[in-house]
């Protein structure tokens, strides 16, 4: 049975539960976790995935235990799932560049103003959904200052103009880092209409639960799929129930 090691920056019992984490992270594990386990199902419909054909084990554990378990993080056949920046900078694992590169905020700033783009905070969030054979990018998730529930909403529709410019700095950006398969969101915003580019994150974050039940895939099962090497075809909006 394979093992994805769910790395949060919370506080994680023996068991692999949650015992102090926010609300959002519980519920981006839970999505994970559930994916997770739809595995080996996958792997008995569809040949392709022949070489995934037992259920994946989900193991939740918080950025300490890594320090105190470095040894156990060495297993080549680990799907690695961190859902947080804050990991040990000696932390050797596949994507361990990216996340590096995206925790300087300051230095991947500094980058993207080269790129010719500028920089500053945002509010608003694209999903770049990188797939083996290339991304694809979901509508736009911003934050929702009227819901007393939920903190983000989706989608948020923008014009071509401001759409265009903005594929291009998410398609530029993971080139650059040489981005390997999973879900990215770009955080964004505008000024006098024009882009700004806030920071990247390597996973799907708390704005990406505003996907659950609206788009599909949502993100979380987007996440799964690109660490697991599944194909993604297409990516839809939910149309709404009258």
């Amino acid at each position: 049975m394979r093992k994805v090691l769910i790395v949060v920056d919370a506080e994680v019992d023996e068991t692999g539960a949650i015992i102090a984490a926010s609300p959002t992270t519980a519920q981006m594990v839970s999505a994970l976790k559930a994916n997770s386990l739809t595995i080996g199902a996958t792997a008995q419909t569809k040949p392709a995935f022949a070489g995934l054909q037992n259920q994946a084990e989900a193991l939740v554990v918080s950025t300490q235990w890594l320090i105190i378990n470095k040894q156990l993080t060495s297993d080549n056949k680990l799907i690695w799932c961190p859902l947080t920046l804050n990991l040990p900078e000696n932390l050797d694992f596949p994507a361990q560049s990216v996340y590096n590169a995206c925790r300087d905020v300051t230095g991947l700033r500094q980058l993207v103003e080269q790129l010719g783009y500028a920089t500053g905070v945002g509010n608003f969030w694209l999903a770049v959904v990188l797939t083996a054979k290339g991304p694809l990018y979901s509508e736009v998730i911003g934050k929702d200052e009227v819901s007393e529930g939920l903190k983000y909403r989706m989608p948020v529709h923008l014009s071509d103009s401001q759409r265009q410019p903005l594929y291009q700095l998410g398609y530029k950006l993971l080139q650059y880092l040489s981005a390997p398969p999973s879900v990215y969101l770009l955080q964004f915003g505008f000024s006098d209409q024009n882009l700004v580019f806030d920071r990247l994150l390597p996973f799907p974050a708390p704005s990406a639960i505003a996907s659950i039940g609206i788009q599909k895939p949502d993100l979380f099962v987007c996440h799964w799929h690109c660490l697991t090497g599944q194909p993604i075809y297409d990516l839809e909006i939910i149309p709404t129930k009258l």
